[in-house]
């Protein structure tokens, strides 16, 4: 059984989600006297659409090997999301945005494939990202309800960890240490997010967002 081991940036984001947790995902509302904002989040991210790899028949190790595509969900499943950053109010009804967006995700043992007269197997490194997104965010106006609704759109940049794999062919008695699968690689994202804010005090918003972000293709 292979041990996972797990970098300091994962423990890092372990810790920032408990203080996002303990601190409530919130929004500090802008008052008359400044027009900045200041957000912290902490979400989940499930996958929707895109693949880790494409499939592929060729020969490995000597032997005729068949690959087939892993869907990013089937690989790492669901992941965590932290988001901090803040804002600028052009007027009461819209802001110009500027958040950095922290991503994790473990990832799954899959069914690659096939290698001769056996299944093939991989584990992926997990998955980290961290990025900077700009993007507009516009206010509903609404009467009569101390709600707020908004809608909002990004743009930005995730660098994105290098991702290895281990392959593991059991009928075969073969395992190939980790590969350097993906490089480390910046890509280009976009995102549209629709949110709920509650206010709780005079200064402090909790929010409700639900939202789509893409992210590029790796570099191979």
């Amino acid at each position: 059984m292979m041990r996972r081991n797990f970098s300091h940036r994962r423990w890092a984001l372990a810790v920032a989600i408990a203080a996002g947790f303990l601190a409530s995902p919130a929004q500090a509302q802008s008052t008359d006297s400044s027009k900045f904002v200041v957000d912290l989040g902490v979400g989940i991210d499930m996958s929707i659409n895109g693949n880790v790899n494409s499939g592929a028949i060729g020969r490995l190790n000597g032997q005729a090997a068949a690959i087939l595509p892993q869907p990013y969900g089937d690989v790492y499943g669901t992941g965590l999301t932290f988001k901090f950053g803040g804002g600028y109010g052009l007027n009461p009804e819209s802001e110009l945005r500027a958040v950095f967006t922290l991503q994790s995700a473990d990832a799954n043992l899959v069914r690659l494939g096939d290698l001769g007269p056996s299944s093939l197997y991989g584990q992926y490194s997990d998955y980290v990202s961290f990025g900077l997104d700009l993007g507009y965010r516009r206010y509903v106006p609404l009467t009569n309800t101390k709600l707020r609704v908004y809608g909002e759109a990004t743009a930005g940049l995730a660098f994105i960890d290098e991702i290895n794999v281990v392959l593991s062919a059991p009928q075969s008695n073969l395992i190939l240490d980790e590969s350097d699968f993906y490089d480390r690689t910046a890509a280009f994202t976009w995102g549209l997010n629709f949110v709920v804010l509650f206010p709780v005090a005079s200064k402090l918003d909790l929010n409700a967002q639900f939202g789509l972000r893409h992210v590029s293709g790796l570099s191979e």
